[in-house]
């Protein structure tokens, strides 16, 4: 969060109160996020929003996808050409179209590139777990 307002991010909301020791952040929404701050490039795992500008959907994806990271991304529009086109560009283990809740037990849940290595939750998940044989049968003759 220092990193980002040193290189010029602005501070727009921030809950108020009073947080014990260094290793916590009250929820923040920041503007003027760059790709240049660490924010960009580390995963906060805190209530921190970046705001970034951009001026058309390619600079967007690239902007998203310029993370070693991975595991969700999440993005609204009214338009169903551009639902299934940034979705399929975004490299995320996770998408979320018009919401914040991705998670249910029926459907794979991981990241991809450092987020993760491999999938938890639904059939997918469950396969972490079994072993597959191949099993060949030949010149038998019937009972």
């Amino acid at each position: 969060l220092d990193d980002a307002l040193v290189l010029g991010a602005t501070r727009i909301a921030a809950a108020q109160g009073e947080v014990d020791g260094s290793r916590f952040v009250v929820p923040t929404v920041l503007t003027g996020a760059t790709t240049r701050m660490r924010l960009a490039n580390e995963e906060t795992f805190g209530p921190v929003a970046p705001l970034f500008r951009f001026r058309h959907e390619d600079e967007a994806i690239e902007i998203a996808n310029g993370t070693p990271y991975g595991l969700a991304a999440y993005f609204y529009t009214e338009n169903l050409n551009r639902s299934w086109r940034v979705g399929e560009r975004l490299e995320f283990g996770i998408v979320g179209l018009n919401t914040g809740s991705v998670s249910m037990e029926v459907a794979p849940f991981g990241g991809i590139k450092q987020s993760g290595i491999g999938r938890e939750g639904g059939a997918t998940g469950i396969e972490e777990y079994l072993e597959l044989k191949s099993f060949h049968i030949g010149g038998l003759k019937s009972a």
